[in-house]
């Protein structure tokens, strides 16, 4: 894209400005003027040889702490081009403008600013004592060139303890096409292409748009103003103060200033977007999205639900959300599910609209757990932060907790909490087995940069921290946790906290109410230590004793846990016991009597894995076999997961994992088959490329096919159930009766397409919104160049989201290589899969047997383009299925060849996991083979 002249463009900008009164900011756009008019970037000069060296980590020193930020900033894109190209014409600009002035105050005595700084052009700078208001001379100014991002002030004179200064600079940067910092977008509106620039700050890329005091943990008030295109609407944190219509097509937006807050929650916005209201009795909530979407009542489910859940939040914390606007943005692009900027929070675009009549039913579910979650971010993050990353599960985990616990109260009839709860703690368990796994609290010392700081955002982080939730809530019963996070709450507002000033504020919550727990020594095993343990439990003589759980049997350890355990007996109701040694201990509620089955982990709020002496095994599964319904739901579940595990950690023989999955041709409760499924799923992943996958199919086949039955009927018509549960089970059932070419369900997969191929104009699409995912994804499966080719021609023209995301998908599901190449190809140009979409259509193409090679040498030949969007993701779902010597060697030579920056974790897991596969083949394939021989003979 072309861009303007920088010296007219500042030039055309101040006097503008300047003919303008515009109030209390006239005398800043005066200042502004006159300091960057003639702007030159600032060279960087020599230090001094008294200058003091950096300091010696990542971290900015702390003797200066910032107050608040005044920030003028102006936004110099068009949001629409015209398409004839005439002399009047304009060209498009990526570039913003602007200054900041942060006010500080200094605890420590220094000559030295220190605050970041990345990909900006700076011009003046200056300093000013705030107590005398005298300007203070600058000797030098540097920025730092490795990773810290530091931009050192130095001074002539000191800046003294308890003395307030502030620090004016003007820059100028680029608004980006890579998702962070300030960042465009695009979409098509009335036939032309639509552009707008929205910021995505978390969680250090503040500092790509105004130098800053770039940390959690330095909280200032933000007081924004913005120059945009007249045409266009700005949005921000905090609601509109004023505005002012300036000569040649700008306008003025100036805002409130926002509650003490991180810079990584710092959010504004330029668009064409329109909004809708949602109801609510004293916060102004809008919900943003393209003016085509709007108009066509996508917004609508959200504006519906937001307000509930916000009434929630403030009746459960005892604390009103604390600003008058909350603004909610359907944006077409953006990385990752949502952001939680405070008063501005930005959604996919995908993940927000509700399209009646293409939309899943269950896709409600979606839209209300993920604005759940990120409402839970306004009190657990927001009003509350962390005082590094290192700690970032205190928000992250909190938000998946309560965004679980609030569709439950709002919405029951989702059955969604049982189904959240053993997701979150089964991929939680699955990651958190690795020796390359990472604790819930993290040394602070070990995370400094910014790679450092993104591998922290996983499944550990989310799911563990919420499962560590519930079982603390479980342990000290959740009136009293829900007493001690409101405590919490109250006493960090605006503030920053660590996860001892958590504890502590649930242990007052305890002791006020008599109870025992000492929580932060039970805790303090559980978020300091990496892992979990297995539980192993004789029920002859009631001895138990723990290990740490993981799936390389050669690692040494020797880490122990305090750990609540919930017990029940087909005899006996559920009692608490305590494992607080790793030694063996014998509690009398772990023998069986009478023969009877003892259950560990009732309800399954403990985050641990329970082993038993085969005695006790064959009793449960027994039970399973002629009565399932006699073992509580979640537990079924449960069982089947610990077994597949505890068989791939070698512990138990692969046997018994495989027996367990025998009652599920009787079972019809969804929870036990999702469970067997994703566990099944690790042995498609080792053998669907051996002589092992025709008996394993052939076996799924007829474990699935009376389940299909039940169903049957109503997916014949293309019908659903009722309920949210059902209507996932039947999903369920089709995926793996399809997926394992059972005849009657491919035979009624490619019909449904077929029909909808040869409707007149392919319009008439009979398919039912809850089954087109799997439909679309079986037909192309079973189709050929046809069938993906009127996939791909829908993807590309649909306007609806929802329609999009499930063609994307689909087209991943071709058995023909030549198709997966193309598309794999279609990834490198953002208008045909845009960059957010880049690491799960890959994703999608690799768990598909014929794209996964496809996948892995697409992956190294285009790294440094795809690794834009997460590449630790990408990592992770390319390398799933790596099970054979030469992967592996593979994979160390990418590891030791690529630049993997933030995702060396996720190379280091996905090496472990790949030893662990390889050893994990070839001690049980021959024994796998024979079991689903013998069970399909």
């Amino acid at each position: 894209m072309a861009k303007t002249s920088t010296s007219k463009a500042f030039a055309t900008a101040f006097i503008i400005l300047t003919v303008s009164v515009i109030g209390s900011i006239v005398t800043m756009i005066i200042l502004y003027k006159t300091e960057i008019a003639t702007m030159n970037p600032t060279p960087r000069p020599t230090l001094p040889s008294t200058t003091a060296a950096p300091p010696p980590v990542m971290r900015l020193p702390t003797g200066l702490v910032p107050d608040r930020y005044t920030i003028f900033l102006q936004t110099h894109f068009y949001s629409q081009i015209p398409e004839e190209v005439n002399v009047t014409a304009p060209n498009q600009t990526m570039l913003f403008t602007g200054n900041s002035s942060v006010a500080f105050h200094c605890v420590e005595r220094t000559r030295s600013i220190y605050l970041h700084s990345r990909d900006l052009t700076l011009g003046h700078a200056s300093v000013k004592n705030g107590d005398t208001d005298q300007d203070m001379s600058i000797s030098h100014i540097e920025h730092h060139a490795e990773q810290s991002d530091f931009l050192e002030i130095g001074l002539k004179e000191a800046l003294e303890k308890g003395s307030n200064y502030s620090l004016f600079v003007s820059f100028q940067g680029q608004i980006l096409d890579r998702l962070q910092g300030l960042y465009v977008s695009t979409y098509s509106q009335a036939h032309t292409q639509r552009f707008l620039a929205s910021t995505n700050l978390e969680p250090t890329s503040a500092r790509r748009v105004f130098p800053c005091f770039d940390e959690p943990q330095m909280k200032a008030v933000f007081d924004v103003s913005i120059v945009h295109r007249l045409s266009t609407t700005a949005l921000g944190n905090a609601e509109v103060s004023g505005s002012d219509i300036l000569p040649d097509d700008w306008q003025l937006t100036r805002f409130h200033p926002t509650p003490k807050m991180s810079t990584y929650l710092l959010a504004f916005m330029v668009s064409e977007l329109t909004s809708i209201r949602s109801a609510h009795r004293r916060v102004n909530i809008q919900i943003y999205a393209r003016p085509e979407a709007t108009e066509a009542g996508h917004t609508a489910y959200a504006a519906n639900v937001t307000g509930s859940i916000l009434d929630f939040y403030e009746k459960h914390f005892h604390i009103n959300y604390p600003q008058k606007k909350l603004d909610q943005v359907a944006l077409p692009d953006l990385s990752g599910a949502a952001k939680e900027n405070w008063g501005l929070i930005t959604y996919a675009e995908g993940v927000l609209l509700y399209q009646t009549g293409v939309s899943s039913l269950l896709h409600k579910e979606t839209i209300s757990y993920v604005i759940a979650h990120q409402l839970a971010h306004q009190w657990f993050g927001n009003l509350v932060t962390m005082t590094w990353w290192s700690e970032v599960w205190l928000k992250e985990g909190f938000a998946t907790y309560m965004a679980s616990l609030a569709l439950d109260h709002l919405q029951p009839t989702f059955q969604a909490r049982e189904r959240q709860m053993m997701t979150a703690l089964h991929v939680a368990l699955k990651q958190d087995a690795l020796a390359s796994s990472h604790p819930l609290a993290v040394p602070h010392q070990d995370v400094q940069s910014t790679s450092q700081i993104l591998d922290l955002f996983d499944a550990v982080t989310s799911y563990k921290g919420a499962m560590l939730l519930t079982m603390l809530a479980d342990a000290v019963e959740p009136r009293v946790f829900n007493k001690g996070i409101q405590l919490y709450l109250r006493t960090f507002k605006y503030d920053n906290a660590e996860q001892n000033d958590l504890w502590d504020c649930i242990q007052k919550a305890v002791d006020e109410e008599g109870g025992h727990t000492e929580v932060a020594t039970l805790m303090a095993t559980w978020t300091k230590q990496i892992g979990y343990p297995v539980v192993t439990i004789n029920t002859t003589n009631g001895e138990l004793y723990q290990r740490h759980f993981l799936y390389n049997t050669s690692f040494e350890s020797s880490l122990w846990w305090y750990i609540p355990i919930r017990v029940m007996s087909a005899t006996s109701e559920t009692s608490l016991v305590w494992l607080e040694s790793d030694d063996t201990v014998k509690k009398d509620q772990f023998i069986s009597t009478d023969g009877e089955w003892i259950l560990a982990n009732v309800g399954c709020t403990g985050y641990y894995r329970v082993n038993y002496d085969p005695e006790n095994w064959d009793r449960l599964l027994t039970q399973l076999e002629s009565n399932p319904r006699g073992i509580p739901v979640m537990n079924r579940g449960q069982l089947i997961d610990d077994a597949f595990n505890l068989a791939r950690a070698n512990i138990v023989h692969v046997t018994l994992a495989l027996n367990a999955t025998r009652f599920l041709r009787t079972e019809e409760a969804y929870i036990p088959w999702q469970s067997a499924i994703r566990n099944l799923e690790y042995f498609v992943l080792m053998f669907d490329r051996s002589e092992v996958y025709g008996p394993m199919q052939a076996y799924l086949r007829d474990q699935v096919q009376n389940l299909y039955g039940f169903f049957r009927n109503l997916t014949d018509e293309s019908d659903i159930p009722v309920d949210h549960s059902s209507q996932h089970h039947q999903i369920t059932a089709i995926d793996v009766a399809c997926s394992n070419g059972l005849p009657e369900c491919v035979e009624m997969a490619t019909m449904m397409f077929a029909d909808w191929m040869s409707s007149s104009d392919n319009q008439s699409n009979r398919i039912h919104p809850n089954l087109r995912s799997v439909i679309y994804c079986q037909a192309v499966a079973a189709g050929g160049e046809k069938e993906w080719e009127f996939a791909w021609n829908k993807f590309q023209s649909t306007r609806e989201s929802s329609e999009k995301e499930q063609l994307r998908q689909a087209l991943s599901c071709t058995r023909k290589i030549w198709l997966l190449s193309r598309y794999l190809q279609y990834t490198l140009d953002p208008e045909k899969v845009r960059l957010m979409d880049v690491t799960s259509t890959i994703n999608f193409i690799a768990r598909n047997v014929v794209g996964h090679g496809l996948a892995w040498n697409f992956l190294r030949a285009h790294w440094d383009y795809i690794s834009q969007g997460d590449g630790a993701k990408l990592i992770d779902g390319v390398t799933r299925r790596f099970s054979t010597p030469f992967e592996l060697e593979e994979l160390e030579n990418f590891a030791s060849k690529y630049d993997v920056g933030p995702c060396a974790g996720a190379v280091e897991r996905a090496i472990e996991r790949t030893k662990v596969n390889i050893q994990w083949v070839a001690d049980n394939k021959e024994t796998v083979l024979d079991w689903f021989e013998r069970r399909w003979a």
